[in-house]
């Protein structure tokens, strides 16, 4: 589907009210996350992509958390939270009167699709110019659900709460997702007319469609895939929902031309940037802002985050690349290294059992096990410097802030406080001392000391 800039003609009405209460959380439900994203976000990101840009976002009281994660879209507080209907009336006074459709969707249903959102403004454009539509899906099993009532063709007669539905309309398995896009010059008009005359004693924003069609205006619907609809309520439908994004993140991994050598073992973060024939093995996990270049392979059992990997790079496995970490191309990161706020030049090596922490690692550098800089002083965070081709033997300690010199050899077990210069070898280890028959004589005494303490007891 063409993508058209909805701005001057669209805008979106995000339902965020809710606490959640069957999430047993102090967190808004609409915070909660998939993909390391709230569900909210993951919402308003949605019909950005649709090129909407023109958001209202429906609080409850005390939700400025709420509020600072939307932004810069506006927030409005709905104080009575006496249903959709009720909040989309507290909204509509910051919803620009010169905008043609009125999108109205919800802050806890995170899988809406760009292109489900394009569909819904493209069908109430259409020359037959209908009031309102609304989004509906078909499931097997409807129990629960509201139903759409329907005429001829795409022809909508109403909405139908699943408490407030007779025998006839239960048998329905058209259901109402509550995503609607409405005409904004009888918007206003149709919500004042909305009751609470129903069991809740709620206003629902559903009745807007029975409404309009008592005036003679004309509704219609359009069908969307159930997958899209995967509301969250509660923590089992926030488990259903991250594993459901978690196969569409899989999916689009695959369509790059990655692979993945189990795709359900992996997550993924809404973010997550894939090259092509990059390997993924199993258990991998991409924390938010991690982008990895064609060719590149990561192993299993490596935890990535706020990270860049360059093409050829090899990370892992057991491998953590925290926040601020740039791999260059054909680095080796192997097993427990952990590497944070670091930058690794080009073929630059740290193959077993290292932390780099606030590091420049020099192309073609090669770090020896057990290496740590020491970085925090427990006030400040300072800079290792470690030049191209430059050798830092195993159980080594660089107290920052210091430099390294090109192609310079650190001695096996040294403590680094000072420069090193290019090419210069630098150990500081103390002088080795042998003393002669000294273990045969250790274990004798040792011996002895036992015997007499047994014989005591």
């Amino acid at each position: 589907m063409t993508k058209t800039n909805h701005q001057a003609t669209v805008s979106a009405i995000v339902l965020a009210a809710g606490m959640g209460t069957r999430m047993h959380s102090r967190l808004p439900k609409v915070m909660h996350k998939i993909a390391d994203l709230p569900l909210v976000n993951h919402v308003v990101n949605a019909l950005a992509d649709a090129l909407v840009t023109d958001i209202t976002v429906v609080v409850g009281p005390n939700m400025d958390v709420v509020s600072k994660a939307v932004a810069p879209h506006r927030a409005v507080e709905q104080t009575g939270q006496a249903g959709t209907g009720d909040a989309v009336k507290a909204a509509l006074g910051s919803v620009p009167a010169t905008q043609g459709h009125v999108l109205v969707l919800f802050g806890a249903d995170p899988l809406i699709h760009p292109e489900t959102i394009e569909q819904m403004i493209t069908r109430r454009g259409q020359e037959d110019n209908p009031a309102v539509v609304v989004l509906g899906y078909r499931v097997n099993n409807p129990d629960g659900y509201g139903r759409l009532v329907t005429g001829d063709d795409d022809q909508l007669a109403a909405i139908v709460e699943s408490n407030e539905a007779d025998a006839a309309t239960l048998e329905i398995n058209l259901c109402n997702s509550g995503i609607m896009a409405i005409d904004r010059t009888v918007l206003p008009r149709l919500v004042a007319q909305i009751t609470n005359d129903n069991k809740k004693g709620e206003y629902y924003l559903t009745d807007i469609v029975a409404i309009a069609r008592a005036e003679g205006l004309h509704c219609a619907y359009v069908e969307g895939d159930f997958d899209d609809f995967i509301g969250v309520d509660s923590r089992h439908d926030l488990a259903e929902a991250e594993q459901a994004i978690q196969r569409r993140l899989q999916g689009r991994v695959l369509a790059g031309g990655a692979t993945l050598v189990d795709p359900s073992s992996v997550h993924f973060s809404y973010d997550t940037r894939i090259g092509m024939d990059v390997l993924i093995e199993p258990h991998v996990v991409f924390g938010p802002g991690v982008s990895v270049d064609d060719g590149a392979t990561i192993r299993s059992f490596s935890h990535l985050e706020g990270c860049h990997v360059s093409a050829e790079a090899v990370i892992g496995p057991y491998a953590r690349l925290r926040p601020g970490t740039q791999i260059g191309e054909k680095v080796k990161i192997g097993n427990f290294v952990e590497v944070k706020n670091a930058t690794f030049g080009a073929s630059a090596k740290a193959n077993h059992l290292s932390y780099v922490g606030d590091a420049d690692v020099g192309a073609g550098a090669n770090i020896g096990a057990g290496t740590i800089t020491c970085n925090y002083d427990g006030f400040n965070k300072s800079e290792t410097v470690i030049g191209a081709g430059a050798f830092i033997g195993s159980n080594t300690a660089l107290v920052a802030p210091v430099k390294i010199g090109e192609g310079a050899i650190i001695g096996a077990g040294s403590t680094i406080s000072k420069e090193v210069a290019k090419d210069a070898l630098a150990i500081t280890r103390a002088d080795q001392k042998n003393i002669d028959g000294y273990a045969v004589k250790f274990r004798s005494k040792k011996a002895r000391l036992k015997t007499a303490s047994k014989i005591k007891e």
